[in-house]
């Protein structure tokens, strides 16, 4: 099979085109025909030498996310049969034209979306749902500041809070993007490069704060972002682009009975993600197939230009998602 590797740690140039035998899948294991992958930073982090994936999986071929078909099934399979249009969380391995991925891993591809649609959908579907609905508790009525608005994170956490009855702000870094995130359902949308966005909550909510924020950025944002929730508020953290070690002042926290918490989903075991599969089919699926929430698509690239997806990952300039298309 044509797979893209990384080569060496380094620059967006190291993502190279090879060949690689297809790979073996476990009884309790799919085997994927791969149409198309999605781009996620992650995958920036680990071709640099920064995130280096778990030891089961696939140590120089990244990618977290695909959709495409159900090419074999595992001896302990029961959920799905060969021809199947699925998209998927991987571990690993998602830049290739193959990819074998644990059955509670899959989710029947949505409505009528394409390939390209169904891969941009699971890491960040997955990412929101265990960290917003889950560990945060998002409830219906309250409302949740989230951090780049603009990102494949983000706008998936602007579509589903919205849906589901919150109130969304967020940060995005310009004014463009700021409109962009007010049009897909966030009530407010603050440009980080020309207001302080806790000083922005504060007046959006008369001083009360949200009830969560949803943060990438680290040390950078945390005293902003604690002293931008409301009383029994939560922080989640899924990332630390700016930054890991931060001050905390622990009056505040005891103060407003705050929860301070965070996860990283890639490690997790099976029955962890597989369960977060069937929240999202349950809970979230039917909103994609119906068209409430719908898929944010920036740009597409063939596999082979894999390099160039990357750079437009790293620029920032991008809104949504970035995906290969291996069809």
């Amino acid at each position: 099979m044509k797979a893209i590797v990384i080569t060496y740690p380094g620059g967006p140039e190291v993502l190279q085109l090879t060949e690689r035998p297809v790979p073996a899948y476990a009884g309790n294991e799919v085997l994927i025909k791969v149409m198309a992958a999605g781009i996620n930073r992650p995958d920036v982090y680990q071709r640099k030498g920064n995130y280096p994936p778990p030891a089961w999986t696939s140590q120089d071929i990244p990618g977290l996310e695909i959709a495409g078909i159900v090419e074999a099934t595992g001896s302990e399979g029961s959920r799905w049969k060969i021809g199947d249009k699925v998209c998927a969380l991987v571990t690993g391995g998602g830049y290739a034209e193959y990819v074998n991925v644990p059955e509670g891993q899959c989710l029947r591809i949505p409505g009528n979306l394409s390939f390209v649609e169904a891969a941009s959908l699971p890491e960040t579907f997955f990412t929101v749902w265990s960290n917003v609905f889950d560990r945060g508790q998002l409830k219906p009525h309250e409302s949740i500041l989230v951090h780049g608005g603009s990102s494949g994170i983000g706008v998936t956490a602007i579509q589903m809070a919205k849906a589901l009855g919150s109130t969304v702000y967020v940060t995005a870094g310009s004014d463009e993007k700021c409109k962009f995130c007010e049009a897909l359902g966030a009530t407010r949308a603050i440009n980080y490069k020309t207001k302080n966005f806790r000083e922005v909550v504060s007046e959006l909510t008369e001083g009360k704060g949200v009830n969560m924020v949803l943060d990438m950025i680290g040390a950078d944002y945390f005293s902003n972002n604690i002293q931008s929730l409301a009383d029994d508020g939560r922080l989640t953290q899924i990332s630390t682009m700016k930054g890991k070690d931060a001050q905390i002042d622990l009056s505040i926290i005891m103060r407003k009975r705050l929860i301070i918490t965070g996860s990283m989903l890639r490690g997790r075991e099976i029955a962890f993600k597989s369960a977060i599969a069937q929240k999202l089919e349950e809970n979230i699926w039917p909103l994609l197939a119906s068209g409430k929430i719908k898929p944010v698509i920036n740009a597409v690239f063939p596999a082979e230009e894999a390099c160039k997806a990357h750079e437009l990952m790293e620029s920032s300039d991008h809104i949504g998602k970035i995906v290969l298309s291996f069809e």
